[in-house]
């Protein structure tokens, strides 16, 4: 019998979890056309999933889940769509939140790295465990993140599933592939051209991508990247090496910009915020080395995506980070600048290890599908209306 199912969509334009959301969606329309998915959407994003499948039906809900009354009216409006079961693709459940349901847990930073009073703290743990205990299944993106579940809250171990994440499909694929090869080569080498003009990027650089947040750690990669000037300032190529940084709210992390200033980099380091895919996409194919080194990751996808694309990337040893890269990134103690300088530069200098890693990169990033992550997804849902 058909399954009805609806899914929380409203943090779609989300750096992270609207990937999540996005490709899972696009995945689950791929492989399921029997069951009914209920989107509840932000009335802004209504004609976001206008090109699913008609099983996927949009329902407009004008609330964030950031604003208190959710906890009352986001149960409200379930109650009213009776659907079989609920995904909650993010550690947020509503307190009167009903039965049944199943949460993503893309990792514990809420827990391990936010700041605040202790009551604050006490109160978000509390929620959370609670929204946890009475989840019927908890999938858990790496067995890092399904240990810290586990440890963190003392949720049993057989409630939750790992089910990983994977890199945007369409970074494994020339755009317009359907076009003619000669064409489509002439056409991207001209886009690609355009985009880079129209950032005025006519330098090599580094490339990181993703939240702007205390446990991404983008002061010490600031701190490493002018190590990594200073030594290379005779080099041919790379003395007018750059830094780029993409992601959202950088207003409110202003220790970024003190250690640019500090660092003295201001005139190299750039902040470009959101980008479209397409730019991101340019972004990643045309930088140097991909540097991420992060405290704490619960996947750590922008990894894997600058794999996708050929670009060899230095990241963390910590956390999830080794899972999920394998043997395919240079890890470096994200703690120690001076190591990641070391990384960046081995990378930037040692065309063996470069080819290396970029061969490795295209392997790893092949390893995970989003189709079989809907279809484990999709398991999880069944076993869930099963148990009913």
């Amino acid at each position: 019998m058909p399954l009805r199912i609806a899914i929380d969509v409203r943090r779609v334009r989300d750096f992270g979890i609207g990937t999540y959301i996005r490709s899972l969606l696009h995945a689950l329309a791929a492989i399921d056309s029997s069951d009914e998915y209920i989107l509840l959407a932000l009335p802004e994003d209504g004609r976001t999933f206008a090109d699913l499948p008609p099983n996927f039906k949009t329902t407009l809900y004008r609330r964030t889940d950031s604003y208190f009354l959710n906890h009352f009216g986001f149960p409200w409006l379930l109650r009213r769509l009776r659907p079989d079961l609920v995904h909650i693709p993010l550690n947020q459940v509503p307190l009167f939140m009903g039965e049944p349901y199943v949460v993503t847990i893309h990792d514990m930073a809420s827990l391990l790295f936010q700041t605040g009073s202790g009551l604050r703290l006490s109160l978000r743990r509390f929620l959370l465990r609670r929204g946890l205990l009475r989840a019927k299944r908890i999938i858990a993106v790496s067995e890092a993140t399904r240990r810290d579940v586990r440890d963190t809250l003392n949720i049993p171990e057989d409630r939750i599933r790992m089910v990983y994440n994977a890199p945007n499909p369409e970074l494994r694929q020339p755009p317009h592939a359907g076009d003619a090869p000669e064409a489509n080569s002439e056409g991207e080498r001209l886009a690609r051209a355009r985009t880079l003009e129209r950032y005025q990027i006519h330098y090599p650089f580094l490339l990181y991508a993703g939240n702007i947040r205390p446990q991404k750690n983008i002061p010490r990669l600031v701190e490493a990247f002018a190590v990594v000037r200073e030594q290379l300032s005779r080099h041919p190529v790379y003395h007018e090496l750059h830094l780029i940084i993409i992601g959202d709210e950088i207003s409110r992390y202003p220790s970024v910009r003190r250690a640019v200033i500090q660092a003295r980099v201001e005139k190299v380091v750039r902040f470009l915020g959101f980008v479209p895919f397409e730019t991101l996409r340019i972004f990643f194919e045309h930088a140097a080395v991909f540097v991420f080194p992060s405290l704490y990751e619960g996947f750590g996808l922008p990894p894997l995506e600058a794999m996708a694309c050929g670009t060899p990337v230095v990241t963390s040893n910590v956390s999830s980070l080794p899972e999920v890269v394998g043997d395919a990134a240079l890890l470096v103690n994200p703690e120690n600048v001076f190591e990641i300088a070391r990384g960046i530069q081995d990378v930037l200098l040692d065309e063996d290890l470069r080819h290396r890693l970029i061969g490795r990169g295209k392997v790893q990033a092949a390893r995970y599908s989003w189709e079989r992550t809907a279809r484990e997804v999709l398991e999880v849902y069944r076993e869930v209306a099963a148990a009913e």
